[in-house]
């Protein structure tokens, strides 16, 4: 932003200590005036032999001693003021060195002003607090970057090699490279509506409405019932209704992507899915918890990174885009909720999602 140039605020806060003692001197020497030199007449006592000074003396005696008081408290205040506006004003010098650090792109430097709190230190480690958020969120984003491009040049990489090989071989059948085609493709349109959606949550860029979230448990488990009883998996729902506010198309999607994910990382015959809803005092809750292998807690910690799945990187039919849980995870944190994951002892998983509960008139219970 383009400003007007100005005074520093040092100068400005050296000027005020200054001013400030000329003014005190200035009442000082007044009140001297009025309630001293009031009471000497204004000219000399007549029939007195001794000479007694009039207020003409006094005032011709007092006047330089009074200017070169007052010039002295001037200096005095203006140097007294610069070094202590400079003490005072020295933490802004570090928060602004910080600044423009942060704003060439160095977000790993930090202020850590010392001494006792109060408002310069506030401000410090509010500005550190930021520095921390800001260079955590460019790492997340710079690695979801490179997978992402990492992600989106396979199968571009595939389209290539069977064009090239279609290209190089015209009599071989078309059937088969139009199927292989139309797998690769609908899996990079697969993976970018993943990202855009991913996007759409990170921005929080939706409309809020009423929603149920056991309604959408439902809508999900009847939509991938075909798939669990393909892969032999049972789901099993329960709770009560769970009112929050929020977007449904995401709130929607997070269902989906959880009840997903328990389906296609479950145990290869057998294996179960459960999904249940809940209401707290102020919250409502979503939970999907499946069968499966034993996961540790430092592989949990990792499932909601962008393009995790599970102990390894498995690409079958329904595998997804590694983008379930990321995307589980934005949608949640742009409905100011939290998302527990927790491995089963027995193996298998258990999420958690925690959202504000609707009051019932249609607002977030505070």
């Amino acid at each position: 932003m383009d400003r007007a140039p100005g005074l520093s605020v040092r100068l400005k806060l050296t000027l005020s200590y200054a001013g400030f003692l000329m003014l005190a001197g200035a009442l000082l020497l007044a009140v001297v005036w009025y309630f001293l030199l009031r009471y000497v007449p204004s000219g000399p006592l007549v029939g007195y032999s001794l000479r007694v000074p009039s207020r003409y003396d006094l005032l011709r005696a007092f006047a330089p001693k009074a200017a070169a008081a007052m010039a002295f408290l001037l200096v005095f205040g203006l140097v007294g003021g610069w070094i202590l506006a400079g003490g005072m004003l020295s933490p802004l010098t570090r928060i602004t060195d910080a600044t423009r650090l942060a704003a060439n792109g160095s977000l790993s430097h930090r202020i850590r002003l010392p001494g006792r709190q109060d408002e310069f230190r506030e401000l410090a480690d509010a500005f550190d607090t930021m520095l921390a958020q800001l260079e955590a969120h460019a790492a997340e984003q710079q690695r979801f970057a490179a997978n992402a491009s990492h992600e989106l040049r396979t199968p571009l990489a595939i389209t290539q090699t069977l064009l090239d090989v279609a290209r190089n071989d015209p009599n071989r059948d078309t059937g088969e490279l139009v199927a292989l085609l139309h797998a690769v493709n609908t899996r990079a349109i697969n993976l970018t509506e993943a990202l855009l959606l991913l996007s759409r949550a990170d921005q929080r860029s939706f409309t809020r409405e009423h929603v149920d979230l056991s309604l959408m448990a439902e809508e999900a488990t009847e939509t991938l019932l075909p798939l669990a009883e393909k892969r032999g998996v049972t789901i099993k729902t329960s709770g009560d209704m769970a009112p929050t506010i929020g977007s449904h198309a995401l709130l929607q999607q997070l269902t989906t992507n959880l009840v997903h994910n328990a389906i296609v990382h479950n145990l290869p015959e057998q294996g179960t899915v459960w999904v249940t809803t809940s209401v707290h005092p102020g919250s409502v809750v979503l939970t999907v918890e499946n069968t499966g292998e034993k996961l540790s807690p430092h592989l949990v910690s990792t499932l909601v990174e962008p393009f995790q799945r599970g102990t390894r990187r498995i690409r079958t039919d329904h595998a997804g885009v590694g983008l379930g849980l990321a995307i589980v995870k934005s949608i949640t944190q742009a409905h100011d909720g939290a998302l527990t994951l927790t491995p089963c002892p027995a193996g298998g998983l258990r999420v958690t999602v925690q959202l504000p509960a609707a009051s019932p008139r249609g607002g977030q219970v505070p």
